[in-house]
């Protein structure tokens, strides 16, 4: 039994493997290809982000992807490019955007999600909420310090590129972050309102809390309609 687990999880980190590489891959491709990179990243990163993956460590490995994809797809296309820097900048630029309102859309569906289920008089536990919220806080400074170690990790202009970009959205802030503001403050009351009452135990919660998590993330992919705030 354990042979068998064991071969399991190794055949879901792989299928995870792949499935980021891929997306590495395909964002890579958008930025070579440049043709609506912006919507073509936005949609990718939704997509990467399945039900069974929604936790803070695959956000990251996500956003790491997407941004090596974007590092590598502006490298092939410019590095040998003479006098395109602003259009480097501009794709580039285009690319992160796509990044940052997917991000807040994954936000604007938690915030979602937690309206939903206090509507519907479900119960979750303050943990939880606690837990989700800490995890969404801490969003905005995952993709700042990613974009960074991108820019850092680069060479010449692309590098001066994602430099200017990451100081950018620190000094002006991101679309995920405005989102972020919305969604938390959703959290705190929610978590607020939290009574003893509310708190089941056993299976019961466990099942309650599995449905409150993929009730973002299949709202994160269907349940949630863009915003013009999101497009620019």
């Amino acid at each position: 039994m354990q042979t068998d687990n064991g071969e399991m999880h190794q055949n879901n980190t792989t299928d995870i493997d792949d499935d980021l590489s891929k997306l590495e891959r395909d964002i890579h491709d958008a930025l070579v290809e440049g043709v609506n990179v912006q919507e073509t990243v936005h949609r990718l990163t939704l997509k990467a982000m399945k039900a069974d993956r929604l936790d803070i460590d695959s956000i990251r490995r996500i956003v790491t992807a997407v941004t090596n994809g974007i590092h590598e797809g502006a490298q092939q296309k410019f590095l040998a490019a003479n006098n395109q820097t602003q259009t480097a900048k501009s794709q580039i630029t285009a690319a992160i955007s796509g990044l940052d309102s997917a991000l807040a859309r994954l936000a604007e569906a938690s915030k979602l999600a937690v309206l939903e289920a206090a509507d519907r008089a479900q119960k979750f536990s303050e943990k939880e909420l606690v837990h989700t919220r800490s995890d969404l806080e801490s969003l905005e400074s995952l993709f700042l310090d990613t974009l960074q170690n991108t820019a850092s990790a680069a060479k010449g202009t692309i590098s001066d590129i994602l430099q200017d970009i990451t100081k950018h959205a620190k000094n002006n802030g991101t679309i995920v972050g405005e989102q972020l503001k919305e969604t938390l403050a959703t959290f705190a009351q929610q978590a607020a309102s939290v009574g003893h009452a509310q708190i089941e135990a056993g299976a019961q919660l466990t099942q309650t809390t599995a449905g409150f998590i993929h009730k973002i993330a299949t709202g994160v992919l269907s349940g949630i309609k863009d915003h013009s705030k999101h497009k620019h």
